[in-house]
């Protein structure tokens, strides 16, 4: 899971951007429609199918959070009277935003702090979720992409550990961990991703905002998946670095820290829309903005537990959500 993180870094040199977009052009060679045969639910908020006649190229990255939303917007597209083209699953950030900047694809769910940071270039990221969007969605303009509004899904950065753990030591947001360190430093062992090591959003950062000392030593880094597995094991580490909408939070019933000074950049989904697109077809706001706001983490937890935990397919994930909240039905 940790090529998932890569929508927040640093700005990217040409260098970089020039080999992003090459893997992501190769991605966006191929497409498949969708086929599926929906309407509008109860809940669409719309009588008819406003999008009749368009045909709208949906895309994504490759992780399954963005790939689910990528399976919804399509589908509620589908159920509005679009033919969809399925062009999610590309490889990093770049590839999928430069397709729906230039017209190759027509919408995706992107986070703000990603449009913030990475696309943007800004290194200070915005405390309040809505000002962060608010900003990304008016700077943004000039390179011909909407922004509509946020869901409060928000797939940031967390520290988390085990129950047993988090009642042995009592430590329930970041500066708890800093008290923690400063009363007993050899009850701290943190596992983290090589980038999470490193970048000024990531554990350089947090160790400054919170005053924390964490010994060299004590800091071990692994591949994503494997933190959380010792977290819930209480393996090498007592806390871990975790993604705050990833299903195994709650399949291992771990315990996330607060972020409490407010130190993590938001990463709330937002539909990121081609503006020619939107202007040809503004149906497309319309009958995304019921779907995006009942998105939240919770939902994102269960959706993301039903892929990566039991295995299931992220288009019958999402399909049978938006059957469920009453969005789209069978046709």
């Amino acid at each position: 899971m940790s090529a998932r993180r890569r929508r927040a870094g640093r700005p990217l040199t040409v260098v970089a951007l020039l080999a992003a977009l090459a893997l992501g052009g190769c991605g966006l060679v191929s497409g498949s429609a969708m086929t599926d045969n929906v309407l509008p639910g109860p809940n669409a908020g719309y009588p008819d199918r406003p999008l009749t006649g368009a045909q709208l190229t949906v895309t994504s990255k490759e992780f399954t959070e963005q790939i689910v939303l990528g399976q919804i917007m399509g589908l509620v597209f589908e159920a509005a009277g679009a033919k969809v083209i399925d062009k999610t699953s590309i490889q990093g950030s770049i590839g999928a935003r430069e397709a729906v900047k230039s017209g190759t694809a027509d919408a995706a769910y992107e986070y703000t702090g990603t449009g913030w940071i990475t696309y943007l270039g800004h290194t200070t990221p915005v405390v309040d979720p809505q000002e962060q969007w608010r900003v990304v969605r008016d700077e943004d303009r000039k390179n011909g992409v909407v922004w509509l509004p946020p869901s409060t899904l928000n797939n940031t950065y967390a520290l988390a550990l085990s129950p047993a753990d988090a009642a042995k030591y009592g430590t329930k947001t970041l500066s708890d961990l800093g008290e923690l360190l400063k009363k007993d430093p050899g009850a701290v062992t943190l596992c983290v991703e090589n980038e999470f090591a490193t970048r000024n959003d990531g554990l350089p950062g947090m160790t400054r905002k919170y005053g924390m000392k964490i010994p060299p030593a004590q800091v071990r880094r692994m591949a994503a998946g494997v933190i959380y597995t010792q977290i819930e094991q209480g393996g090498s580490c007592t806390f871990g670095e975790v993604y705050t909408t990833d299903g195994r939070i709650k399949a291992m019933n771990l315990r996330v820290l607060a972020d409490d000074r407010h130190f993590f950049p938001n990463y709330n989904a937002a539909p990121e829309i081609n503006a020619a697109s939107l202007k040809k077809h503004p149906a497309m706001a319309e009958v995304l903005a019921p779907v995006t706001k009942a998105l939240n983490n919770t939902v994102a937890r269960e959706l993301n537990r039903r892929v990566d935990v039991d295995g299931e397919d992220p288009h019958e994930v999402a399909k049978d959500w938006l059957l469920q909240e009453g969005f789209i039905k069978e046709g």
